[in-house]
Order: C-alpha cells, then sequence, then structure tokens
C-alpha cells in the first residue's frame, strides 16, 4: 500500500509536466465545446416556386421557420468529431406573403399545416441530425463544412448534405448555408389548382442563418 501511494505522489507531477509540454494533447482532453441554437438572430427561409401550363398565373411563397432550436458541438480542431442537431416547430412555420396578395396568405397558410402538405398534428417535428462533418475548405474568418445527415420531415426520414459557412467568434457561431430538397422524397404531394394548371414546384430552396452560442 505505502509503496502504491509512493508511485502516486509521483504520478501527477509527471503528468503535469508532461501537459506543460503539450498543452494540444492536454486540451484535447477537454473534446468538442457545446454550443447552442439561439432563436434570436437564426433565420430559415423556405422558397416554393410555381410550374404548370399555366404558372405565370400562380405566385411563390416565402415561408419562414421562427421556432428554431438545437445543438451544436464543435471541435475547431478536429471538425469531424462535431455534431450538429436542428429542430424546428412544424406548426410554427410561417407564410409571409411576399409576392403574393394578401388575401391568398391565410388559404395558403392553413393549407401548408394540413394533411395535404405537412400534416402538422401528426407530425410535429423537422429534425436535422449529422452523421458527419467534414472539413472542405476555410475563409478569412472561418470555416467551410460538409454536413452530411438525416433530415426527418412529414414522418420520413432521408439523407441530407448541406455545405455550411461558419463564421466563428470567441464563444459564436454564425453558420450560413442552402439546400434543396423535393416534397416527394418525403411523401408530400405538391399542391394544385385550376385543374392541375398551376401547381407548386417539387423542389423546395432552403436557406439558413443560424446564430450559435456557448
Amino acid at each position: 500500500m505505502k509503496a502504491s501511494l509512493g508511485r502516486g505522489r509521483w504520478m501527477w507531477p509527471a503528468l503535469l509536466v508532461s501537459a506543460l509540454i503539450n498543452p494540444a494533447g492536454a486540451a484535447g482532453l477537454e473534446g468538442p465545446q457545446v454550443f447552442a441554437i439561439a432563436p434570436e438572430g437564426s433565420h430559415v427561409v423556405i422558397n416554393v416556386g410555381k410550374t404548370g401550363l399555366l404558372s405565370f398565373a400562380g405566385h411563390t411563397h416565402e415561408v419562414i421557420a421562427p421556432a428554431v432550436r438545437g445543438e451544436v458541438s464543435f471541435d475547431p480542431d478536429e471538425p469531424a468529431r462535431s455534431t450538429v442537431r436542428v429542430e424546428f416547430d412544424a406548426a410554427a412555420l410561417k407564410v409571409t406573403g411576399r409576392g403574393e396578395p394578401a388575401e391568398d396568405v391565410p388559404e395558403v397558410q392553413q393549407t401548408m399545416l394540413s394533411d395535404r402538405v405537412l400534416d402538422v398534428r401528426r407530425f410535429p417535428t423537422i429534425l436535422f441530425q449529422s452523421r458527419t462533418v467534414s472539413l472542405t475548405g476555410k475563409t478569412a474568418d472561418g470555416l467551410v463544412l460538409t454536413i452530411a445527415g438525416d433530415l426527418t420531415l412529414h414522418g420520413v426520414t432521408r439523407p441530407t448534405t448541406v455545405v455550411v459557412r461558419a463564421s466563428l467568434g470567441q464563444d459564436t457561431i454564425t453558420a450560413r448555408g442552402s439546400f434543396t430538397i423535393k416534397q416527394t422524397d418525403f411523401g408530400i404531394e405538391p399542391v394544385t389548382a385550376g385543374l392541375g394548371l398551376v401547381r407548386v414546384k417539387d423542389a423546395l430552396d432552403v436557406s439558413f442563418t443560424l446564430n450559435v452560442r456557448r
């Protein structure tokens, strides 16, 4: 027992010296830092286009996702160790009315939330969970990351890859990016009108700015 205690007394100084000589190795013990996505300063915009024989008579729709939450575990030294989880409240999605008559907005909003499209009563949450994070470039104030993960929408999960430009602050990350998904990949049939002569496009263009804080 005394011999064991003696070895312990000498071990701690040795570990301390090792940490001073190799601070990077000591810092690595801390692992990735955890950040939270702040709704303030975060913006997600979904652009819904139009198509069909009489598409000139229809309107495009702009939808925003105000209720964004999630967590980012980020390791600037080893980005591959990072993880991302982002959630949206489907019922909080809002048609802005930009580019369309104000009187049409309530009907478009109701249709979007109904079982014809999102069916928010059955599927209240939209979720993205990363599987891999890869460093693909560097910028003056941060990194370019390729994030591959799974997007769950309308009760269906599909692989989705997003390229993100991350601006790094002392305790903040500002992440910007865009990607495109198809409604039919998630079991949603694009809404039609005018006997099918006007319909929204299957493809949805999503752009975002996420304010991430430690």
